[in-house]
């Protein structure tokens, strides 16, 4: 351990709302940045729907309140804000909890530091480049014309409920991609065991599609391209317990510094 870890509570809380504070401040700065390019931002956004809409004039999305699309806007910003200063929050807790540890469990705890983010944004790219241009069609397919139906059937989506649907799916499928880690330190600190992950893996299957089935649209593709991925991390972290089971137990007992 370094020499000045035995601080008082105080200490740490007046350090910990300093990090915090850093935290919020590139947020807001983050924030900032992004509105001035939200347009951009939101161009990135609608295109998957674009590409699926077509060409044509009648493909749109509407608002229907004077403030909709300004908050719409402010949403969007904050929520690339979020991206762009993800690696800041963990460099701020990484900062906070890292003098607190043994030389050899910084160097065990940094790789998890480092996955988090990468596996977020995977999750996030799974999203767009996979599941968008997958589910779209799907849903835009139920559309009509007066040939077909009496009344045309055609898509009038708010723009404010299609990027709260982005922005919750990339998200949520940002997290659900943490699963390696969250089992890994659980599995490193004795919480679980790869057998035990192995021998409950029935159940993970059941309680993967549950959760995939309330996470994305209401279609079996989007479900099984979420649960497919999250049942091959299940079985990484099922191999990384395992793996950092046989290092610990090669490696010598460390006593305090």
């Amino acid at each position: 351990m370094t020499e000045n870890t035995a601080q008082p509570l105080t200490e740490h809380l007046i350090e910990l709302r300093q990090r915090l504070l850093w935290v919020v401040g590139a947020m807001i700065v983050g924030t900032a940045v992004c509105f001035g390019f939200v347009e951009q931002i939101y161009s990135f956004l609608v295109a998957p729907l674009a590409a699926a809409m077509g060409e044509g004039d009648s493909q749109r999305l509407i608002y229907t309140g004077l403030t909709e699309a300004f908050f719409t806007y402010l949403k969007v910003a904050f929520f690339a804000g979020i991206f762009l200063t993800f690696p800041i929050l963990l460099v701020q807790i990484w900062g906070f909890i890292a003098p607190g540890l043994y030389d050899n469990e910084r160097k065990a705890f940094l790789p998890f530091m480092v996955a988090t983010p990468i596996l977020f944004f995977a999750g996030g790219a799974v999203v767009y480049y996979v599941v968008l241009p997958m589910a779209w069609p799907f849903f835009l397919s139920f559309q009509t014309n007066a040939e077909q139906t009496a009344l045309p059937i055609q898509l009038e989506a708010r723009v404010s409920e299609y990027l709260d649907l982005i922005m919750t799916l990339i998200f949520a499928f940002g997290l659900c991609f943490q699963l390696p880690v969250a089992l890994t330190l659980m599995g490193k600190a004795g919480l679980i065991s790869a057998d035990w992950l192995a021998s409950k893996r029935k159940y993970a299957v059941i309680l993967t599609f549950i959760v995939a089935a309330f996470i994305t649209p209401p279609d079996v593709i989007s479900q099984i391209l979420l649960a497919v991925p999250i049942l091959g991390l299940y079985e990484l972290s099922i191999i990384l317990i395992r793996h950092a089971a046989k290092q610990k137990s090669k490696s010598p007992v460390s006593t305090p510094s």
